[in-house]
């Protein structure tokens, strides 16, 4: 077996290719990522994600978007239809909100490991603000740093008590961005005094949990020439100023806020400091340029990564149906015991 790669890849099709199969099992991708394009029943996809597996001979991790709303992966009548997290919130005080969150994370792991998926991609801890780009700001959990990082703590929370593992996102704060980063690259103007008092705070506060993601927004304030995920200079910020001690990904480097050519993309994240590498759309071409472009894990990312996966833990023994019901009595007005 290859030493483990400092990727995390997705796949073409909902059944894995021999092609896929022999790349992956020659790079030893850390882990993998799933989306729409790889799901149709649950046994099917049960069966990609062993395939997956075994093509790297380990228990690897398989991550997903199931955030709710326009970001959600796994779509009904297999699994469960979630309306975006702002609007599930909206009206609640922040206890309320916070039961609401840890019971949304646990009904999700719920379903996410009942197919073997082990880490999604949330909870976010941006702030929504007046000018925040429409592709995100539905996806967010309220205006004020306390609240969102109480709200973003509880959705962890009840993600790894179903055995699914969160990614903190995305490093150090989206919420001033008016470009869709996935198109554009965003530039932010703000001082870095208003930032560190308001963005960067409720990172600060989930500083602890074991793998974040990187946002492709320029941040004039730490790096006016670079975006986060290519700047050693905000990366250094995210680790020295803002705290973050766990293992951090980039976004998918596939996104247009990136520019050139995707070996290049890859690089300059791995020489800026990211422990790991996103790319997500399946083409296997540029999966090879990218594997061939980076250094394995090693040293302090190689401790990072491990400790990430090490954070993995069975889930706890629940009545789903009742959580269930709670999420609805609370939602339907009725507070947290249905009164």
């Amino acid at each position: 077996m290859a030493p483990q790669g400092a990727t995390i890849f997705g796949c073409a099709s909902p059944r894995l290719g021999a092609d896929e199969r022999d790349f992956f099992a020659r790079v030893n991708p850390w882990g993998f990522i799933l989306f729409d394009r790889n799901v149709e029943t649950p046994a099917q996809l049960s069966a990609l994600i062993d395939d997956l597996r075994m093509s790297v001979g380990r228990n690897a991790p398989v991550l997903i978007d199931q955030e709710g709303g326009r970001v959600q992966r796994l779509w009904p009548p297999a699994w469960r239809q979630w309306p975006p997290a702002a609007d599930q919130v909206a009206g609640l005080d922040t206890a309320a909100a916070a039961r609401v969150m840890w019971l949304r994370g646990r009904l999700i792991a719920d379903e996410l490991s009942a197919s073997g998926i082990d880490v999604n991609c949330a909870p976010l801890a941006d702030i929504a603000r007046p000018e925040t780009h429409p592709f995100l700001k539905n996806r967010l959990y309220g205006d004020e740093a306390g609240r969102v990082a109480t709200l973003a703590r509880a959705l962890f929370d009840g993600q790894m008590d179903g055995g699914v593992l969160g990614v903190l996102k995305h490093l150090p704060g989206h919420g001033r961005a008016t470009t869709d980063s996935h198109l554009g690259l965003p530039r932010v103007r703000t001082g870095l005094d208003g930032l560190v008092a308001s963005d960067f705070r409720p990172f600060a506060r989930l500083a602890d949990l074991p793998l974040a993601m990187t946002s492709h927004l320029v941040f004039d304030a730490i790096d006016p020439e670079l975006p986060v995920t290519h700047s050693a200079r905000a990366i250094d910020f995210i680790r020295e100023v803002i705290g973050i001690r766990g293992a951090i990904m980039t976004d998918d480097i596939g996104m247009e806020a990136l520019s050139g050519p995707v070996a290049s993309r890859a690089a300059d994240a791995q020489e800026a400091g990211c422990d790991l590498i996103l790319h997500c759309n399946g083409n296997l071409a540029e999966m090879e340029a990218v594997a061939g472009a980076l250094r394995p894990l090693g040293g302090l990312a190689a401790e990072r990564t491990d400790r990430a996966l090490a954070a993995r833990q069975q889930a706890t023994d629940v009545d789903i149906a009742a959580l269930g019901a709670e999420l609805d009595a609370i939602l339907a007005g009725g507070g947290p015991d249905g009164d």
